[in-house]
């Protein structure tokens, strides 16, 4: 598939809201395919989206169609080390979905390039088209200190 399906980047966008951004782990379903994950799934046929991670530093995205998988997005990071506080790393992945919620369909990967609230800076740089991408989201205090990050990338699968 060489081409990018017209309306992938809109599926994108209501499939992340209804996941992870708009519903935490709300949205994991209940059997995961890979033990000891958290697996959160979302339908809109003829797409269908699900997100496979484990603890808080490694998840992977796919979406099929028609039941062939056409597109994936891997990510890397997450909370700094040093941050051990569980408050601190609970409020930090609640403002982390609050940035997410802002996700586009112009760059349907993680959430819009700035977002500030609760004292913290949400920034996404990203690089390339769905079709083949990659960037880095941070969160840092709003004095600038880093308090997250995380790489991703993905595309088109051909």
């Amino acid at each position: 598939m060489s081409s990018i399906p017209h309306d992938l980047a809109a599926f994108l966008v209501e499939a992340k809201r209804r996941t992870y951004a708009g519903l935490d782990d709300d949205a994991t379903v209940a059997a995961p395919s890979l033990a000891g994950s958290k697996q959160l799934e979302h339908r809109a046929p003829p797409y269908a989206y699900r997100d496979i991670y484990f603890g808080m530093g490694f998840f992977v995205g796919t979406v099929s169609r028609d039941e062939r998988l056409i597109w994936s997005m891997s990510y890397s990071g997450g909370v700094r080390a040093e941050i051990g506080d569980r408050e601190t790393l609970l409020a930090i992945y609640k403002f982390l979905r609050q940035a997410l919620l802002g996700v586009r369909v112009e760059q349907p990967y993680r959430g819009r390039p700035l977002f500030e609230q609760a004292g913290m800076v949400y920034r996404n740089e990203i690089e390339g088209a769905l079709d083949r991408f990659h960037g880095v989201e941070t969160i840092a205090r709003q004095d600038g200190v880093p308090l997250y990050e995380l790489r991703y990338s993905g595309g088109l699968l051909r």
